[in-house]
Parts: C-alpha cells; structure tokens; sequence
C-alpha cells in the first residue's frame, strides 16, 4: 500500500484535508502515524496512528475515522509562549522593535517583557518526522528527494521508499528497497548505494495530480 504525502485525506464524512508527514520509527522500519493537515487554510494538523489508514487510491488516503473523531486526536504542533524582555538594539522595520521574528509596535519599549510564541511538533520519542521532498542523498552525494513510502498493509512495516526528481532521472519515480536505506534523519534519507546502482533501479509508475 502507498503512502503518498502531499496527498487528498478523507475522512469516512468527507474530506478532512491533507497528508503533511508521516512519523517513522527508524528502528522497526515502521511507519507509525501519519500527520493530517486540516483544510488549505488552517494550521490545524492532528496525529493519526496509521492503523485508521484504510486504503489509498490515486492521489487520496482514506480514513476509518469521522471529522469530529480526527479533531480529537492529538495536535502534531504545540504551542508554547515564552517571556522575552526586548533588548535595548531590537528597532526593527518601520520603527518597531523586533524580538526574532516578531514586530511590536514602538510603544514596546526596550526593557518591556513580551510573550512569543514558540510551535514545537510532537514527535514520539525514538521516531522521526517525513515529509515529501526531504532530501535523499546516496553514499557519493545527492539524488533526489522523498515522494512517499510503500508499507506492507499487514503491520505497517516500509518495504520501499519512491524518490523523485533526483538530477539522474528528472521527474522520473524510483523505488528503493528498505534494504538499501542507511541513517536516517528529520532532514535526510541517506541510502546505502551510490549514484550508479541507484540508476539501475526500476521506475514507479505514479500519476499523482498535484505534483
């Protein structure tokens, strides 16, 4: 069964929006969740165990759970605020102070303490986070990027991982065996084969309508 990211989730009432990551377990090779993204508009994203995965057809996963039971599950992004004081050099565009990234007006004078929120994505420990377009690099240097994953619908294990858009094969798909995939990071898939042995692997056939 694939897993494609980037792809149409549905709920069993609807769509419910789209695949932004799957959680991996690097050391069962086991993907364990996938990240749902609710609606173009929101920045709602939610964990689903991949067990709620029934089947995937062209470019849709479809869930065994309802909307409301989906906005139960627990949120991949959590949000934190911190109390920063704002430095005495902090005037940033257009007169307002900054503190990182956020602008306050230019009655926040330095000395004032400021609340800034900070997102963290709740990952399981031991596990990792891919999403479509992490980079792939072979054992002699980049190849392409993730496109998504192929897992044995029985226990969920990867059986193969499809990179696209590497400079050997230009928007050509191909599929690597679990066997082939080395380290693994947030940032990077690293393979266990060079660039030669990578462009002899057999293509993947996907039409997917979003890419």
């Amino acid at each position: 069964m694939e897993i494609p990211l980037n792809a149409q989730v549905q709920c069993s009432d609807g769509d419910c929006g789209r695949a932004a990551y799957v959680l991996v377990n690097p050391v069962i090779d086991q993907i364990t969740h996938l990240v749902v993204k609710e609606g173009s508009s929101s920045d709602t994203e939610y964990i689903v165990p991949v067990d709620y995965v029934t089947d995937t057809i062209a470019d849709t996963i479809q869930l065994n759970c309802s909307k409301a039971e989906l906005e139960n599950m627990d949120p991949f992004i959590q949000t934190e605020f911190i109390e920063e004081e704002v430095p005495e050099r902090a005037l940033g565009y257009n007169g307002m102070y900054s503190v990182g990234s956020y602008y306050y007006q230019p009655y926040v004078t330095p000395g004032t303490k400021v609340k800034i929120p900070v997102e963290t994505h709740q990952i399981p420990p031991g596990e990792l986070a891919v999403q479509r377009g992490t980079r792939v690099e072979a054992a002699d240097g980049y190849v392409g990027k993730v496109d998504e994953f192929v897992i044995n619908p029985d226990n969920g294990s990867i059986t193969h991982l499809v990179m696209r858009e590497g400079h050997l094969w230009g928007k050509k798909d191909v599929i690597i065996p679990i066997s082939a995939i080395g380290e693994t990071s947030e940032n990077t898939v690293f393979l266990k084969l060079d660039k030669q042995q990578i462009e002899s692997l057999p293509n993947f056939p996907l039409q997917r309508h979003w890419s």
